[in-house]
């Protein structure tokens, strides 16, 4: 079940189908879809002679070329390949959307194609962002498709979008899977309904699907609104919290003394061995590593100038471009872990983390009070990371009697914090507060789960910056090992009220299953790096898990999300 390969074969496909030298056209969505999966030397090597946006008019005509288009079957896609076949620039058009077509858009096609151009058109199922094999996002930008309407409920934009990128995932991966949803989420709901009626409505393209029995489970982020507000510590998620990933690239543009070509850097597993074998590793050992990576770039360096022969010569004509690669991925994560570093340093984040991590994991209200009114007072903190730690204080302490919500945000406000800022503490209670959840992911809320909380801090822990276990992974442990109960029967129930609740395992292990996790409102690094842990902890069982959601957040995407969205 991965996902970066289901898109690949489809990009592969695009490129291949159609012999000889081509165009390949792609809308403003599409772009980012298969630049996520593929190279632009990938694609010259299938005969793709130009990459352009369907868009742009200012193109040459090429009529003895061949054109290859990929776009969204959306009403700007539409209009512009509309105009594209009314004054054709290439010889043929093969036409590919990435979700399902309607019949009114394939006359709409016909009564435009004047000058019969068009030799194909076809739906290829890559209407999504692959991010790593265990990883995808349907990417919902507040400023082109804003999630909420108001409150707990769907944009009506976003639910289209997403129900077409979530069935996009099912037909690429040719899954038909029993839903689940969180029992008070209404959104989640919402979806788990508009999927399964597209699926009905559809029947002749999911009824199709076949393979291992598959569950769809749709959580909601206001359940657990801790896991994106936390500085984590590994490489992935330490570049898009620190300094910001969109759809594989980074911009390093700010940094100082940054030379000209590494101004943006893309990452990406199957082309960067480095990233995919240290993405996952702490900051800690992530200097080890990358000293390792040095160390082995110098040796192979060194050696390639030992040529003394025309068999040294060929030798390193054969490696000079893995060489190139090598060499460019060497400077590419020196330069990232070092602006790491750097911002580690001036924000003072480790601070920061050790604060954040005792709110998130320790019941121990004296000591966390003191601790963040010594932190927000402190000038060299980050305002947006005083905040952070606020908002994680008020979600623990909410319902502990003499919290000091009120005098942590006046505190703020004399320490010249911005109102709207300020403002994000009671949009958090109100979005993500004890009222809205249905876990206790504090363990504070019982006497029983307090005891448990005890216990837990008792029992110690590695490293003081990375206690905390997202509630995603916790729930995904009991599923596989079948300890699913009473409990969890309730908090997901089946869409189908008549479905049988379904059995992952049992105490005597667990047998072929997949599962394709969804979190409305966004998923965290930290919840990416939990289910590739599962999945290799498992991987002999067959146990698959898969993890999307409506877009992935760091923690000033996930405050700027929901600053902008009233609920009542």
């Amino acid at each position: 079940m991965d996902i970066i390969k289901a898109v690949q074969y489809y990009t592969n496909r695009i490129i291949t189908d159609t012999s000889s030298m081509k165009v390949l056209l792609l809308d403003r969505e599409t772009t980012p879809i298969i630049s996520l999966v593929s190279t632009q030397t990938h694609l010259l090597s299938k005969e793709v002679y130009l990459v352009d946006r369907i868009e742009n008019r200012q193109r040459d005509a090429m009529r003895h070329l061949k054109c290859v288009c990929f776009v969204r079957p959306t009403d700007a896609s539409l209009q512009a390949l509309r105009d594209e076949l009314r004054s054709p620039k290439y010889g043929d058009y093969y036409v590919y959307f990435s979700n399902i077509l309607k019949k009114s858009m394939v006359e709409m096609l016909a009564e435009n194609d004047e000058n019969e151009v068009v030799r194909e058109v076809q739906e290829f199922f890559a209407d999504f962002y692959a991010v790593t094999p265990c990883l995808f996002h349907i990417g919902l930008e507040p400023s082109t498709h804003p999630l909420f309407a108001e409150g707990h409920s769907w944009n009506p934009g976003a639910l289209g979008r997403t129900v077409q990128g979530l069935s996009a995932v099912l037909l690429a991966l040719k899954r038909r899977p029993n839903i689940r949803y969180e029992r008070n989420s209404a959104m989640a709901q919402r979806l788990g309904r508009e999927l399964d009626y597209l699926m009905d409505h559809e029947s002749s393209l999911f009824g199709s699907t076949s393979g291992s029995p598959t569950q769809l489970v749709i959580l909601d982020r206001k359940n657990d609104p801790v896991t994106p507000l936390l500085t984590h510590w590994t490489y992935h998620a330490m570049l898009h919290e620190l300094i910001g990933i969109n759809n594989g690239r980074i911009d390093l543009s700010h940094v100082p003394d940054i030379r000209p070509e590494s101004k943006e850097v893309m990452l990406a597993q199957d082309q960067d061995s480095f990233f995919k074998q240290s993405q996952f590793l702490n900051f800690g050992d992530l200097g080890v590593s990358v000293k390792e990576f040095v160390d082995s770039y110098q040796s192979q360096s060194q050696s390639h100038h030992k040529i003394e022969s025309i068999s040294d010569m060929k030798r390193f004509v054969e490696a000079y471009p893995e060489f190139r690669k090598l060499s460019g991925n060497v400077s590419k994560h020196v330069t990232l872990i070092g602006e790491l570093s750097r911002l580690v340093s001036q924000r003072h984040l480790l601070a920061v983390s050790e604060l954040e991590q005792s709110l998130a994991c320790n019941e121990q209200h004296g000591t966390d009070l003191r601790a963040l009114r010594a932190l927000i007072a402190n000038p060299k903190i980050q305002p947006e990371n005083k905040v952070r730690c606020v908002v994680l204080y008020a979600l623990r302490y909410e319902q502990t009697q003499g919290n000091a919500v009120n005098e942590l945000k006046q505190l703020l406000s004399s320490n010249g914090v911005d109102a709207d800022m300020v403002s994000i503490i009671d949009v958090m209670l109100r979005y993500g507060g004890a009222r809205e959840r249905q876990s206790d992911i504090f363990q504070n809320e019982n006497i029983f789960s307090r005891g448990k909380n005890i216990f837990k801090g008792l029992q110690g822990t590695e490293n003081v910056y990375t206690q905390h276990t997202p509630a995603l992974a916790i729930m995904l442990e009991d599923l596989v090992r079948g300890r699913q109960g009473l409990h969890w029967q309730e908090r997901l129930p089946n869409l189908d009220p008549n479905a049988r609740p379904p059995m992952l395992g049992n105490e005597n292990g667990m047998f072929n299953q997949d599962i394709i996790v969804f979190v409305v409102g966004g998923v965290a690094m930290e919840e990416e790096m939990a289910v590739a842990k599962l999945n290799a902890k498992f991987v002999s069982q067959n146990v698959r898990v898969l993890l999307g959601g409506t877009s992935i957040h760091n923690s000033r995407t996930f405050m700027s999300e929901l600053s902008t969205t009233f609920f009542p």
